[in-house]
């Protein structure tokens, strides 16, 4: 198996990067080509979401080693194919994919029906084989007797080409770490952690939600996205929840130091740091747009990774197959895409990347409608949010990485007044949410139901990370080792999750 899985890799990497490059741009151009004649233009906006777990041993025996101690566990790929998810990086990782709904009442309520019932049968079906589904930031705790390290970096090699022993027998994950750019080390830079591996499996560590916005006319992708841009960073500020990595992966510098030295948010750190190079930047806060072609030249411009060969087929995107392909590989916390299996499907949409997992449904949920929207109501109402300089965007999105709800962010308010007062930025921000939600069909009530979520954290002023944190500092101060306070917390998560996933709110922890 591992044999064939490189044999397959190989063959993959003998792709001429200079044809693949030359048939990315020509598809490029038939791309702007079909923009200019409209076929990606819809008649109304569209919503969809990626929605990332991860595994981990839900003792479903009382008396098993593993009760209540919640281990990472590697998902059999039979069972993934059972529950209709499918895979992503990590053995241990799933990843749902929701139809996409039109932005009006019944589409949203559509959204959170689907997401419901395709979870609540996927749990049912893992629970049988002792597992359970976890919507989180970042893992904490190993599979029983491993390391977070080991698994991590545990790779071999097999005719030349590095195979992760814990990494989705996908050909694209593992080219990565064996193409002609890849550098020999992938290291995650954070603050008092360490580690380097040879593969890309330690962006494993992370899952999401990428809420999707398909916009309505094509041309005016550009608008939508720059203003994604200026949203970036308060939304990431209320969703941070990764705070912890996996103990054994810290320097011995003492729980103090790590807990004053840490982020709120390090899956943005894990994604950046696993897959940027001294010499290619794939993962970054993009810059403004200024036309949707300039869109198209960016993923074809972009730095090619894995120059995989692409198979050929009768739908419309399989006509610019090869630009889907580096789109695949260029990595923005907000990024444009093009596709559609028919010129009738056909779709310009943003994808928002920044959020992660969140403790339940309802609160990732709240993100997507959100999100929706603020890209209803912004452009719409021509708020001044784009005023705002690219750079200060961009501060504030990494300031959030770092803060969260404390990272004083940075806002310019519908009468054209910049703020960091908090209350008044999410004010606005909840405002035009709101807003746009009605202007979509939602009632005042409904639209309130659909962001309530996120005003409560800004109420509390406390996000997931904060919770953990909190948790955190309770176990040490009782005497707990750092290790165990982080485990302990973890295991709080996820049994909270478990009364709450489908049914309640991270308010509900409060």
């Amino acid at each position: 198996m591992t044999e064939d899985l490189a044999a397959s890799v190989r063959d993959a990497l003998a792709v001429d990067v200079e044809e693949f490059e030359a048939k990315a741009r020509t598809e490029a151009d038939l791309v702007k080509s079909e923009l200019h004649e409209g076929t990606f233009d819809n008649h109304q906006s569209i919503v969809g979401l990626e929605y990332e777990f991860y595994a981990v041993a839900d003792g479903r025996w009382e008396a098993s080693d593993d009760a209540g101690i919640y281990a990472l566990m590697r998902v059999p790929r039979r069972l993934l194919d059972l529950i209709g998810f499918e895979k992503e990086l990590g053995l241990h990782n799933a990843e749902m994919t929701t139809n996409p709904q039109p932005l009006n009442p019944d589409g949203l309520r559509a959204q959170e029906s689907e997401v419901r019932a395709r979870l609540a049968a996927a749990q049912e079906c893992t629970s049988a084989e002792g597992i359970q589904l976890v919507s989180d930031g970042m893992w904490t705790i190993p599979p029983a007797g491993e390391t977070a390290r080991g698994y991590l970096t545990n790779s071999v090699e097999a005719e030349g080409i590095r195979i992760a022993t814990n990494m989705s027998g996908s050909e694209r994950y593992h080219a990565m770490a064996n193409g002609p750019a890849a550098p020999e080390e992938m290291t995650i830079d954070a603050p008092n952690v360490t580690l380097s591996a040879d593969t890309v499996m330690p962006e494993s560590l992370i899952t999401s939600i990428q809420p999707h916005f398909q916009v309505a006319h094509a041309a005016d992708l550009p608008t939508y996205f720059n203003y994604a841009l200026r949203v970036a960073g308060p939304l990431l500020a209320l969703a941070t929840n990764s705070p912890f990595f996996p103990p054994d992966l810290y320097d011995d510098v003492g729980a103090g130091k790590i807990l004053t030295d840490g982020y709120a948010e390090n899956r943005i750190l894990v994604f950046e740091s696993v897959l940027n190079t001294d010499d290619v930047e794939k993962v970054r806060f993009p810059r403004d747009l200024d036309s949707v072609e300039e869109a198209v030249d960016r993923v074809a411009g972009d730095a090619t990774v894995v120059p995989m060969p692409v198979p050929t087929g009768n739908r419309f995107d399989d006509e610019f197959a090869t630009l889907r392909r580096k789109h695949g590989t260029y990595w923005r916390w907000v990024r444009p895409v093009f596709d559609g299996a028919s010129r009738s499907s056909a779709n310009a949409r943003i994808e928002f990347r920044p959020i992660a997992a969140q403790p339940t449904v309802r609160d990732s949920l709240a993100f997507q409608a959100t999100f929706a929207g603020l890209m209803e109501s912004l452009p719409r109402r021509q708020h001044p949010a784009t005023d705002q300089q690219w750079s200060t965007a961009r501060e504030n999105f990494y300031a959030a990485m770092r803060g969260g709800l404390d990272s004083g962010q940075r806002w310019i308010c519908n009468d054209g007044a910049e703020t960091v007062e908090t209350e008044r930025v999410y004010d606005d921000i909840f405002a035009h949410a709101i807003d746009g939600l009605t202007a979509a069909g939602c009632s005042e009530s409904e639209a309130e139901r659909h962001v309530e979520p996120l005003r409560a954290r800004v109420q509390r002023g406390t996000t997931p990370a904060d919770w953990k944190i909190a948790r955190v500092r309770e176990y040490l101060a009782d005497g707990a080792s750092f290790e165990d306070a982080v485990w302990a917390m973890q295991r709080d998560y996820v049994r909270n999750q478990r009364e709450t996933l489908l049914d309640g709110s991270f308010a509900d922890w409060l």
